[in-house]
């Protein structure tokens, strides 16, 4: 089946649960979980979990471990903790939780990161995959700018194909 074939069967409206790794905002502050949030709502998709919790391995990994047993969370997205400073510690409390890795999602947000802000995009450690019971979970930078190119340019336009790829069942019956 092609690409084009999987999209016209891809649901139009996903569950997102959005996670924030701060050890600065407070759920207030948080201009990028809001940003993220409103995003997602404009874009039809359903926001059904929100946290911020402290850059915190353990605390991280426990909330999304959570939320991959949560039958009203289809897609998950993690902002903040994927730079390179000794408290960005995204990356190492999630990775494990993939059960398959999705490269081209990191490389290809660093290539477009890199078009907008240089040489420092690569930086980033945002990385995507396949989790436990085939959701989805993408570590994305904390600035809003960051996060909503990864969402807007890359989430978004493949997250219902990636979906659908994962879960046929969930294909739409007039595709």
């Amino acid at each position: 089946m092609s690409h084009q074939e999987h999209r016209h069967g891809a649901p139009r409206r996903l569950a997102f649960a959005v996670l924030t790794a701060s050890d600065s905002r407070a759920p207030a502050s948080d201009g990028t979980g809001s940003a993220l949030r409103e995003a997602l709502v404009a874009a039809g998709h359903e926001v059904v979990r929100y946290a911020l919790v402290p850059d915190e391995a353990a605390l991280l990994a426990q909330t999304v471990e959570a939320w991959l047993q949560d039958p009203a969370v289809q897609v998950i997205l993690v902002n903040g903790g994927t730079g390179v400073s000794p408290r960005d510690v995204t990356p190492e409390a999630l990775r494990p939780l993939l059960e398959r890795d999705l490269p081209g999602f990191g490389e290809l947000f660093r290539r477009l990161s890199f078009q907008e802000i240089g040489p420092a995009a690569f930086l980033s450690r945002a990385f995507g995959g396949v989790a436990r019971g085939g959701k989805l979970l993408f570590a994305l930078p904390g600035s809003t700018a960051g996060a909503l190119l990864a969402l807007k340019a890359l989430i978004l336009p493949e997250a219902g194909h990636l979906w659908v790829t994962i879960h046929p069942e969930d294909r739409h019956p007039e595709a």
